[in-house]
């Protein structure tokens, strides 16, 4: 018993180690795609960024010998996640591009209380009074940072919202996603929803093609490396550690986002923000304490 439990505790401390990682490099990726935006389009940002990590997990399927299309693919459940996939990814790109890095990340830590609220109402799973109290708390949180009806709100930071609520989607129809379906086809079709999104904005906006020049390039390739390296570090982390022992080292990214925004460029916290990061971290940390201590009582 004491040896299973040490290993339980290793596992979870090194899984811990893979979630944190996986958190910085995501930040890497928000902010790359933040200075890519600066340069070219948006539209245009996505679907380079898109199509660079979709060839590069269709190239990892095809070392492991696994098809790039089965039935599967175009599952229910699948059909589902690639449109909260393309709704997440296009509204959170535009906050990225147009709010500052640091407020468009706090607001992306409220994701994890919307799949709570969410399996519960679409699973069925059980939440008690104590865990939607803190969900309510958290989204409140997520208000005061808004800060809606007074001078400081912009209606730009809704686009974090939107994108944050795409993302919460994309996790719940994850669940339900046949289990024929590996991480790396599913991380295939991820990123082939961000070229949609990419397309799909273009045409809206009718945006005519930029020629990128060479400076963008580095960004761009820099947020491809990003986000295949911090998608499998994710995937490591939930792996090899218990889910309820490694998802709240989510929160690190909040960190890592807020340091890039002050140093890269030149953003400010204010209160507002801090109190409301604040509600939404904590929140979510009662939130998986609480599940661990119901899933322990059973």
């Amino acid at each position: 018993m004491t040896i299973h439990i040490a290993t339980d505790r290793k596992a979870n401390l090194v899984g811990s180690v893979w979630m944190i990682a996986a958190m910085a490099i995501f930040s890497i990726e928000d902010a790359c795609i933040k200075a890519a935006s600066e340069m070219v389009p948006i539209g245009e940002v996505l679907i380079i960024f898109g199509l660079g990590g979709a060839l590069v997990f269709a190239g990892l399927a095809l070392a492991n010998k696994e098809p790039l299309f089965i039935p599967e693919v175009v599952s229910r459940p699948m059909c589902i996640r690639v449109i909260f996939e393309i709704t997440g990814r296009l509204f959170y790109g535009l906050a990225l591009a147009l709010i500052p890095l640091s407020a468009a990340t706090v607001i992306l830590q409220a994701t994890p209380l919307v799949v709570v609220a969410g399996a519960a109402v679409v699973f069925g799973e059980k939440v008690g009074w104590r865990r939607w109290t803190a969900i309510i708390v958290g989204l409140v949180g997520v208000v005061i940072i808004i800060q809606p009806g007074t001078d400081s709100f912009s209606i730009l930071s809704l686009l974090a919202v939107l994108g944050m609520f795409g993302f919460a989607g994309r996790d719940l129809a994850s669940r339900a996603a046949p289990v024929e379906l590996s991480t790396t086809i599913l991380g295939l079709y991820g990123f082939s929803s961000i070229v949609v999104a990419g397309v799909l904005f273009s045409l809206w906006k009718a945006e005519p093609f930029v020629l990128p020049g060479i400076e963008v390039f580095p960004y761009v390739l820099g947020a491809i490396v990003a986000g295949v390296v911090a998608y499998s570090c994710l995937m490591k982390a939930m792996r090899i550690g218990e889910v309820s022992a490694v998802t709240p080292f989510r929160y690190s990214r909040l960190l890592f986002g807020i340091a890039l925004g002050i140093v890269l460029f030149g953003e400010q916290l204010s209160s507002a923000m801090m109190i409301g990061s604040g509600l939404i971290v904590l929140s979510g940390l009662f939130i998986f304490w609480r599940g661990r201590q119901v899933g322990v009582a059973k």
